[in-house]
């Protein structure tokens, strides 16, 4: 029987996970197929409980605006996803009505390979622009990378939720300002994470562009479509290093690979070589 597997979102077409995937089955030889699945948050129960009945299916990829309606639709949840309560991947442990669904975050490995493939430094002076459930995932990697605080800009202060959330969960500091104070800030990091959609830093990167300094930082923009995007240009032409949201998710859909195959081999540089390929993604060490 060929097992399955999906991502799920909507809008999804345009998501570039089956083709990361499926490169990875195929290149380890994995009897899985992967496809984009429509699904909004209001019909995401009715459409959990009907996997629960069907053959097969060893895991679920998550994206907007899913990741957080996910927690109510799983068994268990583990790992950092307990402390954010954002899920981006659901793993079918068993099947039938006695089979457990168990989420986990994979953006946090995903953020923390990419930065760190990139040559971010340790303990960075740490920026996040937005506030929703990426910048939740943001937080925790930044911890992990070292950072004691990190200073979120939104366009709206009362709006941080789940980044306010994940701070208080990690015992991490975290400052809120609004995003038009952001670009002073920028300057002087270490390291920046955008999770603001596509061109909604397009007026940030006109500032950034105005001022002239230069900059030996790493910014992540994790919009890959159109890139590259205008603050990554204007980051780069400072001298920074910019990291596409491409590559983030790639690192997090290696970890998708391995809970859904069973195999650690799917972190092995021949795996990432071929999911690189399939989706126009650069090599770095991994």
């Amino acid at each position: 029987m060929s097992l399955r597997a999906a991502v799920l979102g909507h809008p999804i077409s345009h998501s570039k996970s089956p083709a990361l995937h499926m490169a990875a089955y195929a290149k380890l030889g994995a009897d899985i197929g992967y496809t984009a699945i429509d699904v909004t948050e209001e019909s995401l129960p009715a459409f959990m409980e009907s996997v629960r009945a069907e053959p097969g299916w060893r895991g679920l990829s998550v994206t907007m605006p899913l990741k957080k309606a996910m927690v109510r639709e799983v068994d268990e949840v583990r790992g950092v996803a307990q402390v954010l309560g954002v899920i981006n991947t659901v793993v079918f442990e068993s099947e039938g009505e006695s089979g457990r669904r168990v989420g986990y975050n994979t953006d946090v490995a995903g953020i923390v390979n990419a930065l760190r493939n990139a040559g971010a430094v340790e303990a960075p002076a740490a920026v996040v622009l937005g506030g929703g459930g990426t910048a939740a995932a943001a937080v925790a990697a930044l911890q992990e990378l070292g950072a004691r605080s990190v200073a979120v800009y939104v366009r709206d202060t009362g709006r941080a939720a789940e980044a306010r959330a994940a701070a208080s969960g990690l015992a991490m500091e975290i400052t809120v300002r609004p995003i038009s104070e952001a670009v002073a800030a920028l300057a002087g990091a270490d390291v920046v994470i955008s999770t603001l959609p596509p061109r909604a830093a397009d007026g940030m990167a006109a500032e950034l562009e105005a001022l002239g300094t230069a900059t030996d930082g790493v910014l992540l923009d994790v919009a890959y479509d159109p890139w590259p995007s205008r603050i990554a240009a204007a980051w780069e032409s400072r001298g920074g290093t910019v990291v596409a949201g491409l590559e983030m998710l790639l690192y997090q859909a290696v970890e998708q690979v391995r809970y859904f195959t069973g195999r650690d081999d799917a972190a092995s540089a021949e795996v990432i070589d071929v999911m690189c390929d399939a989706v126009g993604a650069p090599r770095r060490v991994y």
